[in-house]
Formats: structure tokens, C-alpha cells, sequence
């Protein structure tokens, strides 16, 4: 039982950590996140298998963190505002060809990091001819070009 409540607790203490760290597309990683991603996987494997590293302890946290997993979305299908709050929806960052700084600033986004995606998803090497650049919820950049 220890592993199962070790297991929940680290599931979400990571949710809230990385909910506090804010959306980043897997596709944007540096090697610094990659660096913490792997540094973080490892204090987690420690957290969650304490001293015993059995097959049976493994199996019972992998178990326990799917079966959570499996809970929170199917509590987000039932629920639009639990979804909202885990989840996120999506930022517009800018609109009309002008950065909303302040969104960016909270996403963490630069108007290099924009321009990096309107480069290479549409081509657009100019910020006037973004209509919309958008935050999705997974964390990319979508881009709407002015017409």
C-alpha cells in the first residue's frame, strides 16, 4: 500500500510542478529541459521504488499511476472545468500582427520563438503578416496568416 500512496503523491506533485512550469511542446525542448527531464525521471524512479525494487513494486506503481491517468481523463471528459484547469486551453500570443507581451511573458514565449514557427510551418518571415499566433494546449505554436 506505501508504494500505491508514494505513487499518487508523486503524480501530483509532478502535475502541479510542471502545471506551475507552464506548456512547452515536447518539439521545443532544449537540451536543458531535455538535461532536467532526465534528472527528474530519476529522482521520481528513487521516490517512487524507496528500497524495495521488485518486479511486483513496479508493476503496482505502474499500475497505480495508469490507473490514475485513466481517472483524470475520464473525470476531464465529464468535466469541461477540471479540463480547463489541468489542461489549459489555448493563448493567443498575437493578434493581428502585434505581440500581446504580457501573454507572452506569462507563457514564457519570445517573439523569436514565434517567428522560428511562422518561418518554418508557413513561411511567413514577417510578424505584420501573422493574424494569429496561438499557445496551444500541448504547449506548440500555431500560427494563422493574415490574409
Amino acid at each position: 500500500m506505501d508504494a500505491v500512496l508514494r505513487a499518487a503523491a508523486m503524480y501530483l506533485v509532478l502535475m502541479v510542478l510542471f502545471k506551475i512550469a507552464g506548456r512547452r511542446s515536447l518539439a521545443d525542448l532544449t537540451t536543458f529541459d531535455f538535461v532536467l527531464l532526465l534528472i527528474i525521471g530519476e529522482a521520481t524512479q528513487q521516490a517512487l521504488l524507496g528500497d524495495d525494487f521488485s518486479v511486483t513494486n513496479s508493476i503496482l506503481i505502474i499500475a497505480t499511476l495508469i490507473a490514475i491517468d485513466v481517472g483524470f481523463s475520464q473525470a476531464k471528459q465529464r468535466s469541461k472545468r477540471l479540463a480547463k484547469f489541468l489542461d489549459g486551453g489555448p493563448t493567443i500570443i498575437v493578434e493581428n500582427g502585434q505581440p500581446l507581451t504580457a501573454r507572452m511573458k506569462e507563457a514564457r514565449v519570445t517573439e523569436a520563438d514565434i517567428m522560428e514557427t511562422a518561418r518554418s510551418g508557413q513561411g511567413i518571415v514577417d510578424m505584420a503578416k501573422i493574424r494569429y499566433a496561438i499557445i496551444e494546449r500541448n504547449g506548440s505554436i500555431s500560427i494563422i496568416p493574415s490574409e
